[in-house]
């Protein structure tokens, strides 16, 4: 790739997002929420990805467990597993800069799964620097996070999911700046969800669904043996309904809408020592409550801090789907917006999904994904479901 001269305070701010970063206005009215790991916010799923990131309560597939680990019990298929390549910054010419995943699940019966996930980010070669641009060393971070979960139907059309997550990420091991060696930091995490199948009842498998997920409550992460430094992982929750409309036995539209919000403090305004010492204080637990009122500008900057996914799905046959979508984020909390289109196919036993995130932006507001094309592979394991299945 393009070597990119940064030193390492600056991939440690930069990537790893560990310091409290607080872009604001002359008017103070900026204040991005951001957290360590960030990689745990990117789409690892081609097909939510065409939906304008919507996954909490779609039709079930193989890489469910990255939006909502309760929709396992209500897929068709006994068992499935599902590759996901994103590549990072395409609109730089960087080929080594990528997320890969791997998700997978297994029924054991009619109402029980099980389930495992993998998500891999390579940020590339970065080289280091002196505080004079002098050339030290080249280095290779890179992140990634394994979860296995359990799903169990508590209704014929409600299901319960759970998760644990081990998170990793080695940005600057033992490296030093500043005073201070960087060592890799990693934590321990969870994740809780329903999901509600409205479909299950219905003559023609039309219905509403509904879900809840909260994900990647755990602990915070440092990236120094300073206790102060310690930052907060990206904590979400995501809510979701989905309207499935089966026209006859081969097609199918489905709408969906998520709402998300990070579960994390908002960073104090800044030259508020204060509040950033209070701010790195805070505990986990107390955080995921607090993030509901803790915002300088009241309940108005609350709102603020929800993002919003909005999209749509054609499926004919089950075997070619054709899916738009659309995110908004609002300006004062990372102005993202954009617009997705995404495709996909099954054959047999495999299927392949795509999506596009139209460009938009210019400069800094110019989206990591702009112009880059992501797919998933869907490989069903389940013979009986392999022609004709409703899975992606």
């Amino acid at each position: 790739m393009k070597q990119a001269t940064l030193t390492l305070t600056a991939l440690v701010m930069l990537v790893g997002s560990v310091f409290v970063v607080n872009a604001q206005s002359t008017a103070n009215s900026i204040n991005v929420v951001t957290t360590a790991v960030p990689f745990l916010r990117i789409s690892p799923d081609a097909r939510a990805g065409g939906m304008g990131d919507v996954g909490v309560a779609t039709i079930p597939d193989a890489n469910s467990s990255f939006w909502n680990q309760a929709k396992y019990p209500f897929a068709a298929s006994k068992s499935a597993i599902a590759v996901t390549y994103t590549p990072w910054l395409k609109g730089l010419d960087l080929n080594d800069v990528y997320l890969a995943s791997l998700a997978g699940y297994y029924k054991l019966d009619d109402r029980q799964a099980i389930s495992a996930s993998l998500r891999y980010f390579s940020l590339g070669n970065i080289q280091f620097t002196d505080n004079l641009g002098n050339n030290l060393q080249t280095y290779r971070p890179r992140e990634f996070a394994f979860d296995a979960g359990y799903s169990l139907k508590l209704a014929d059309n409600l299901g319960l999911g759970i998760a644990l997550r081990y998170i990793n990420s080695n940005l600057a091991s033992g490296q030093s700046a500043s005073g201070s060696t960087y060592k890799t930091g990693s934590a321990v995490a969870g994740d809780v969800s329903l999901f509600h199948d409205g479909t299950v009842n219905s003559s023609d498998g039309s219905g509403l669904n509904w879900g809840i997920a909260l994900s990647n409550l755990g602990s915070k992460i440092s990236y120094t043996n300073d206790a102060s430094e310690k930052d907060f992982i990206p904590a979400n929750m995501g809510l979701g309904i989905a309207y499935v409309k089966a026209f006859d036995e081969s097609n199918k539209v489905t709408f969906g809408l998520d709402v998300n919000k990070l579960l994390v403090p908002t960073p104090p305004l800044v030259g508020d020592s204060a509040g950033l010492v209070a701010y790195h204080s805070k505990g986990v637990v107390s955080s995921w409550f607090s993030s509901f009122s803790d915002a300088p500008g009241g309940f108005k900057e609350e709102l603020k801090e929800f993002q919003i996914s909005v999209g749509a799905e054609y499926s004919y046959n089950s075997q070619f789907a054709f899916r738009a979508g659309y995110f908004y984020e609002n300006p004062t909390k990372g102005d993202r917006k954009y617009f997705t289109l995404g495709a996909g196919l099954n054959y047999n036993m495999f299927g392949l999904n795509f999506s596009y995130l139209v460009p938009s932006g210019n400069g800094i507001n110019r989206n990591p994904l702009s112009n880059t094309l992501r797919f998933s592979i869907i490989f069903n394991l389940d013979k009986e479901t392999a022609v004709g299945t409703t899975q992606e």
